[in-house]
């Protein structure tokens, strides 16, 4: 009795919506949706980079040791929080998951308004918020001509 009531609630789960880009993209050749999926994969392996980059620099391995902790709080914190979410984003992204989407944008958009107000902390040329930018645009269109796909 249990057995069956198991491989029910095991069928069940299979049959539920997923919120995996790349499943929805392995019920049926999409085309749209397949170029989403290798869309958030490269964004992950960039947003990888950019969160281990962070964590050198918490580490001391690309600035002299001790440096970090010299800087003031709003600076150390501000390292902090993008050596976790850009990690964190960088996860769901490769999975293709809805919340990899939108913790990336969180760290995009972070990055840029920091940049924007914040200078001295976060220092971004205008090329590289010119490429965020543009990957924010680039992934907002590619989510739309996925999701009208479906």
């Amino acid at each position: 009795m249990r057995i069956g009531n198991h491989r029910g609630q095991k069928e069940a789960a299979m049959r539920a919506p997923s919120d995996r880009i790349e499943e929805r993209a392995a019920r049926g050749t999409k085309r749209w949706t397949m170029v989403m999926t290798w869309f958030m994969r490269a964004l992950a392996l960039l947003w990888i980079m950019k969160g281990l980059s962070a964590w050198a620099i918490i580490l001391g391995i690309w600035t002299p040791i001790g440096h970090f902790e010299s800087r003031s709080t709003g600076y150390q914190s501000t390292v902090v929080y993008f050596a976790l979410i850009d990690l964190i984003a960088a996860i769901g992204l490769w999975m293709a998951s809805t919340w990899g989407g939108i913790m990336w944008l969180l760290a995009v958009l972070s990055h840029l308004i920091l940049a924007a107000f914040f200078p001295g902390i976060v220092s971004s040329g205008v090329a590289t918020m010119a490429a965020f930018l543009t990957l924010v645009v680039v992934y907002l269109a590619v989510a739309w001509l996925a999701a009208r796909e479906g």
